[in-house]
């Protein structure tokens, strides 16, 4: 009795391999079409970032209008009011300048709390506010200047670190799809079952913190293209060969029979 229980189990088995190969490569196949979303905005972001790279401050009529102009232009500003602010999780040094002051220099601007600024600026002093079309790229005041963060600069390689993550885990999805479809051929032909692998582990640092940290480093030493390519260099010099070994190692456990436990193991990233 166990035997034919055995027996009706294997073309079950069979038939579960193959709908979760099928399953990995559909998913695969979306994960594919969404990395090639943040990738079809680098072009524009990094022309974006050149011109912000190229820009000069204002001159004339252009320095004083307020129409986004694409020159730096420069807002002395009273601030009103300055100090720690939650913004979303974090904390913030947030500076409000009296008004009139024109766009975007009338909104709350949010500095570095633990910055140079935030233990300068006060309620009642001048400040000078940098804009660059429609955003606040800097503020300053007695020779100290922030940068603030989420410039035009640091765009394309953050798209390209997104990019790089949804990537390389179709690619894993992939990985997945081949596993189940080797799996179910060696059931069929009464061979031993490699058992799966967990996506746990050690995969996450290749997926997800190396595309981040290859694209805050590259952002921070080189400009527009050359940015591009080296987060996508700094990633797969790091990336790549961790999930290997992440992957190798989650496979050190030894092979077992189509009839061992293998079949009771959860969906994993790979055969």
């Amino acid at each position: 009795m166990a035997v034919r229980s055995v027996e009706r189990s294997v073309p079950e088995r069979i038939r579960r391999e193959r709908r979760q190969a099928a399953a990995w490569t559909l998913l695969g196949l979306a994960l594919s079409a969404v990395a090639a979303v943040p990738g079809l905005f680098v072009p524009g972001r990094v022309a974006t970032e050149a011109a912000f790279e190229d820009a000069r401050p204002c001159a004339g009529e252009a320095a004083v209008r307020d129409d986004g102009a694409s020159c730096l232009r420069t807002i002395r500003g009273t601030v009103i009011s300055a100090g720690n602010a939650k913004s979303g999780k974090a904390t913030v040094f947030r500076v409000m300048l009296r008004p009139p002051v024109p766009a975007p220099a009338d909104q709350p601007i949010d500095l570095d709390s633990h910055g140079d600024l935030s233990e300068l600026v006060e309620p009642g002093e001048r400040v000078d506010v940098t804009t660059w079309r429609d955003e606040v790229v800097a503020v300053s005041q007695g020779g100290v200047r922030e940068r603030l963060s989420g410039l035009p600069d640091e765009t394309p390689t953050v798209l390209t670190g997104a990019a790089l993550i949804v990537a390389w885990s179709a690619a894993l999805a992939f990985v997945a799809a081949f596993g189940s479809a080797r799996r179910a051929r060696r059931i069929a032909t009464g061979r031993p079952v490699v058992p799966r692998v967990p996506l746990g582990r050690a995969k996450p640092v290749g997926v997800l913190i190396t595309p981040i940290v290859a694209a805050f480093t590259a952002g921070h030493f080189w400009d527009t293209w050359t940015a591009v390519v080296m987060t996508v260099v700094l990633w797969a010099l790091i990336a790549v060969p961790a999930t290997i070994l992440a992957l190798r190692w989650d496979r050190e456990p030894s092979s077992a029979s189509p009839s061992g436990r293998q079949a009771d193991t959860p969906l994993g990233a790979s055969g």
